[in-house]
């Protein structure tokens, strides 16, 4: 702890971001970045407490007192390697994760300023990059044994990591022309450059894990219950079979829909279609007119109050929509530092505004759809309702009760972003795991890695017996 003083002396000070006026116009990273001296400064007021609640609420356990040290000294390499000890790819949570421990910090409960810990991670792994801290390891003894990976998201890649560098033979099967999953193709380069997935992925290749793109496993009960059976994929189970173990790491696919009059109609489509595509076609990849989903000169309705939904929110702005409205079922939460119901150092349920908010949307909660009304089989807008919760006499979840008259909200482009289903699985023999979402339902990419590591050091015992 370099300046014992600094949380007294210094007020938390944020990068922000670019100016709204410049940023709707293009793809480009929102967020900017503080000078070398300035992002010092903002590690000093981290104050080594005696409990870090902070390394408590990350769950990769990242040791955010040691690394803010070291950037407070200058010493970047040694806060890189404490950083990248528990975290294997910061780069990626220092642009997008909500930062559970920034909100657990002792000194935002103090005074709501706590230490600016993801942007001081972000800079961290920039500098390593950029100073030649991070070189592939080319060294790496194997042990003979082959494990596969089914999906190349923030939960498969942690996993791949660690079991390679434990000396493994790891080979990542991927549906999708790239690696990431919803970092590539759920997230917007306006917060995820994609070419910092790239350069990760580079880096995994040069240390010897193998990528199969456009390769889609698909599994069954019948596949993995017995080894004889009439009913199995071939791919599948040569999969299992050629191997010492399996991850499933395939996240949640599977959009919760909204099953109201007039889904069918042109024009209303799960969120990540617009937004998959969109990065697609920022890749360079290109669609028919009738294929193309854009929000450009037409009035966009998202359903969903979530982080999905404010993407879509920000994509429709920068694909030059009229104007954007964001409904929620749900009551609005808290607004300011405090949440009653979830108080420091859990995670505070309060109303969050994103930069795509500040950007031009209209939010509402309470708000019921009812149906899809449109016109020559294309949607021109959706009837609503507001609804009140009231307490369940006999416990459990709310009731929802109709309050006020039925209105229409005018909308071309109907966005649904009511979050992902929970896959099932079923029962695998013992060399097959399941990790991150797919394991534990839809959640942050920090989860997805940490689940990614625990399943690494259970692949690395159950082969090691």
């Amino acid at each position: 702890m370099g300046n014992p003083k600094a949380f007294l002396e210094i007020h938390r000070q944020e990068a922000g971001y670019r100016p709204i006026h410049d940023r709707i116009h293009d793809f480009g990273e929102v967020e900017q970045t503080l000078s070398t001296r300035e992002r010092k400064l903002q590690a000093s007021r981290c104050m080594d407490c005696g409990v870090p609640f902070c390394h408590w609420a990350c769950p990769l356990g990242n040791k955010a007192p040691e690394w803010n040290d070291a950037l407070y000294k200058g010493d970047w390499e040694l806060a890189y390697r404490l950083l990248n000890s528990t975290n294997p790819f910061p780069e990626f949570t220092g642009r997008i994760c909500p930062a559970l421990c920034e909100k657990a910090c002792v000194l935002n409960r103090f005074n709501h300023e706590p230490t600016t810990n993801r942007e001081d991670e972000c800079a961290i792994t920039e500098m390593a990059f950029q100073e030649g801290f991070i070189q592939s390891k080319t060294d790496i003894e194997r042990n003979g044994k082959k494990v596969a990976v089914i999906g190349a998201g923030p939960a498969g890649l942690a996993a791949a990591n660690d079991l390679n560098l434990m000396g493994y033979q790891v080979t990542v099967f991927e549906k999708n022309e790239a690696a990431g999953g919803l970092l590539r193709y759920g997230i917007p380069n306006f917060k995820l450059n994609k070419a910092i997935i790239d350069r990760r992925i580079s880096l995994l290749e040069q240390e010897g894990i193998e990528f199969r793109y456009n390769e889609e496993l698909r599994m069954k009960s019948e596949e993995f219950a017995t080894a004889h059976g009439s009913e199995k994929d071939s791919s599948l189970f040569t999969l299992h079979s050629s191997f010492d173990a399996c991850i499933i790491a395939t996240g949640t696919p599977t959009a919760r829909d909204l099953k109201a009059p007039g889904r069918e109609l042109k024009g209303v489509h799960f969120a990540l279609e617009l937004l998959s595509q969109q990065n697609r076609v920022l890749a360079g990849m290109e669609f028919s007119k009738d294929e193309r989903v854009t929000a450009k000169g037409k009035d966009v309705l998202v359903i969903g109050g979530g982080d999905t939904g404010s993407d879509c929110i920000g994509t429709a702005h920068r694909q030059g929509c009229k104007s954007v409205t964001q409904i929620e079922i749900m009551p609005k939460p808290v607004e300011g530092h405090e949440d009653p119901q979830n108080p420091w150092p859990n995670w505070p349920r309060t109303l969050k505004t994103t930069s795509s908010h500040e950007e031009g949307c209209t939010r509402r909660w309470n708000i019921n759809t009812l149906e899809f009304l449109g016109k020559g089989g294309k949607v021109t807008g959706v009837k609503v309702q507001e609804i009140d919760w009231k307490p369940n006499p006999e416990g459990g979840r709310p009731i929802m009760v109709e309050k006020g008259e039925p209105e229409i909200i005018k909308a071309e482009l109907v966005l649904l972003a009511m979050g992902f289903l929970k896959p099932e699985h079923p029962e695998y023999p013992a060399n097959v795991f399941v990790c991150g979402d797919s394991a534990n339902g839809a959640s942050l990419v920090v989860r997805a890695m940490a689940s990614g590591k625990q399943t690494a050091q259970k692949v690395d015992a159950f082969l090691s017996k």
